[in-house]
């Protein structure tokens, strides 16, 4: 009887080793299937996470060009200001005009001043010039803005307030066909005033060069008119 007490002893033990060993495996793979979700979930967490920096990265970049693009939009606005305003030398292609007092003697009883440059002459031909398209003007280096004046100084002329004598060298940016052709045409101010001994030579330029007013500009009575905020 021993041998067979001894033989299920050993079937018991056996069978308690194989099940403690299902039970490991059992839960060995119950921990594997649970392990898997999570660690798919943590790996996209991780993706996400990787995908929000790169946004935020995107939205930052998109921000700075945008600031970058106002901002040269202002500067190019604001150049285009300063160069209306004459605030800036500019250059380009237009004629310089050159004009001098008359050398041709008076005869007698004949008026003096009529074979002098005056300021009306000056302002004729500046006139003219604007009309043809003129972009940028300036007499012997003083720039023609909204507030220059040209006036007689006696035998001279104030321009911007500094006196010149003559011969007065106008240059002028535009087109210079247009602007040459607007000098001469027949029965003009340059006719008009070579007819008097005026002497008037107007000269195409590749590249004529304007330099920036050295005024100050003052408002006293001029104000901005504010938008109204309701309309």
């Amino acid at each position: 009887m021993l041998p067979i007490k001894q033989g299920q002893a050993a079937i018991a033990a056996v069978c308690v080793i194989l099940g403690i060993m299902l039970a490991v495996q059992f839960r060995t793979t119950q921990d594997i299937k649970a392990s898997v979700p999570y660690q798919r979930v943590e790996d996209l967490s991780q993706k996400l996470s990787k995908a929000e920096k790169e946004r935020d990265a995107l939205l930052s970049e998109v921000h700075a060009l945008r600031n970058a693009s106002a901002n040269e939009a202002f500067a190019r606005e604001l150049q285009h200001v300063k160069m209306k305003a004459g605030l800036i030398p500019l250059q380009g292609p237009g004629v310089t005009v050159v004009i001098d007092d008359s050398k041709r003697p008076t005869k007698p009883g004949e008026n003096p001043n009529l074979y002098l440059i005056h300021d009306d002459d000056i302002l004729k031909v500046i006139n003219e010039l604007r009309a043809a398209g003129a972009e940028a003007i300036s007499i012997n280096g003083q720039r023609l803005v909204a507030n220059s004046e040209i006036r007689c100084a006696g035998p001279t002329l104030s321009v911007n307030n500094s006196r010149y004598s003559p011969p007065y060298e106008i240059s002028v940016i535009g087109d210079p066909q247009t602007l040459e052709s607007s000098l001469k045409l027949r029965g003009g101010v340059v006719e008009t005033l070579q007819f008097w001994g005026i002497q008037v030579t107007v000269k195409r330029q590749d590249t004529v060069k304007v330099p920036a007013y050295k005024g100050s500009f003052t408002f006293q009575y001029a104000k901005p008119i504010e938008e109204d905020k309701k309309q």
